[in-house]
């Protein structure tokens, strides 16, 4: 009898975890990540293989789980533009041309490794879901799918730490599984108002071989946003949610 109980104990024990736990730790890591609705200053950085580097300032605001805007405040090429996304409908406006134009999640407002999607990045159980996770001891391995075909990565295969919930690292592949990037997640800082996340983001890709992009987040602060902010009509308005 006991030798059955210990058998079965066993194999409890090796049970990997269902795919509805890996959405769950998934909405955690978001979470985690960032508060529902916040405003943010990151800095993004461009290396080349030369060692050249190209540098932009952003300020970025985020509302619930489809809303996202961002504000150029360097370099001086590319201030007062701003950048607008709903769902997976995306916008950029330049104060000469006036008129906002679409963009895509693929394309880069900035070159570089990282595109409009990661840029413009909605939570990541929004546009995928868990389909398998894997226990590595110290870490889950979640193995997520786009919910649709709009998603700029078809599959993700993401690193997360246990003890605090947050991402190592992130596979970003195709539907056939060809890798595309990966993202590394480094130097957890405290923000504050609870925000506990890594504040360094660098994505490289064997696409672009000796590219390197890098993303150094300064602040990431909860804050209440009216709707009226992620509309077109306010994209030339975005510098006074600064004042």
């Amino acid at each position: 009898m006991y030798r059955i109980f210990g058998i079965c104990l066993a194999l409890l024990m090796v049970v990997p975890l269902s795919a509805q736990d890996g959405n769950d730790i998934l909405k955690k890591l978001d979470r985690n990540l960032s508060p529902e609705s916040f405003e943010s200053y990151r800095k993004l950085i461009n290396i080349e293989p030369n060692g050249r580097r190209k540098e932009f300032v952003l300020f970025t605001v985020k509302k619930g789980a489809d809303k996202v805007a961002a504000l150029f405040l360097s370099p001086d090429s590319e201030k007062g533009r701003s950048t607008l996304r709903l769902d997976e409908n995306m916008w950029l406006y330049i104060p000469n041309v006036g008129k906002p134009i679409r963009i895509t999640n693929m394309q880069s407002v900035v070159g570089g490794v990282f595109n409009n999607a990661d840029i413009l990045r909605l939570d990541y159980a929004e546009e995928y879901f868990v389909e398998k996770t894997e226990d590595l001891e110290t870490e889950w391995l979640l193995h997520a799918k786009a919910r649709t075909n709009s998603v700029a990565y078809d599959h993700l295969r993401i690193w997360v730490e246990k003890d605090r919930i947050l991402p190592i690292k992130i596979e970003c592949l195709t539907e056939a599984f060809m890798l595309i990037k990966t993202i590394h997640f480094k130097e957890v800082k405290d923000f504050g108002g609870g925000v506990v996340r890594p504040s360094v983001v660098e994505t490289d890709s064997p696409l672009h071989e000796g590219y390197k992009s890098v993303m150094i987040f300064a602040s990431i602060t909860g804050r209440e946003l009216k709707d009226e902010v992620f509309t077109l009509t306010f994209m030339p308005n975005m510098e006074t949610l600064r004042k």
